[in-house]
């Protein structure tokens, strides 16, 4: 069972949310906050695998409590949810260490399924804006991360999952790319985070991009 909190300060926002993760039989919503505050003092006493979090919020915004949660909890992924596909707070939401990032409009499904996936890992960014929210955030931060002198580390063929994986590629289309099976791709993205130092396949993309592996401009 994956524990889930949200946090949102719009009521029926929060509540609809709330009802709809907690719907889903694999997820237990083990509480529900309006500000940045409440949120910070939940995640201290349930300790969830993933929050859903709003980016902006009363008091404490959803970026500086996503920083506070992934420094001091780091057991626990943070989802980003907002109205602005590309607002300016979202490249500071993956800065602060957010594990993934979707849209208010999204369906019920893709809602569940985006908890799932940041639980195992495996979330990127909403399928729409992965593409060219990665490449400006990307571009906006000149500073290279710790991680690109260890991309020697990597064997060739990991390499090439990380380049794949930065074009925003499944682990399902990964293995039919490679001709791998879906649990060889897993541990080979397993063995990339491992060696990069890295704490999942969002911050893998922006190393990908930050440290010229991978062009902006490639085709996906």
């Amino acid at each position: 069972m994956t524990t889930v909190v949200v946090a949102d300060d719009q009521p029926v926002v929060l509540q609809g949310f709330a009802a709809i993760i907690g719907a889903a039989p694999d997820l237990d919503v083990v509480g529900s906050v309006g500000d940045g505050p409440a949120l910070l003092e939940l995640v201290a006493t349930t300790q969830p695998d993933v929050a859903v979090v709003d980016i902006r919020m009363p008091v404490l915004d959803g970026i500086a409590a996503t920083e506070r949660i992934t420094a001091e909890h780091p057991g626990t992924r943070v989802l980003i949810l907002t109205t602005f596909d590309l607002d300016e707070y979202v490249y500071d939401a993956l800065r602060a260490g957010a594990s993934g990032f979707l849209l208010k409009d999204v369906t019920p499904e893709h809602l569940v399924a985006a908890v799932r996936m940041v639980r195992a890992g495996d979330a990127l960014l909403a399928p729409a804006i992965t593409r060219r929210l990665v490449e400006r955030f990307a571009r906006r931060d000149s500073a290279p991360p710790a991680a690109h002198r260890d991309l020697a580390t990597l064997t060739p063929r990991e390499l090439e999952v990380l380049c794949l994986l930065a074009q925003g590629l499944s682990n399902a289309e990964l293995a039919g790319r490679l001709h791998l099976s879906e649990a060889t791709v897993k541990t080979h993205v397993a063995r990339i985070l491992a060696k990069l130092g890295l704490r999942d396949r969002v911050q893998a993309v922006v190393v990908a991009y930050r440290s010229g592996l991978v062009s902006p401009t490639a085709p996906g």
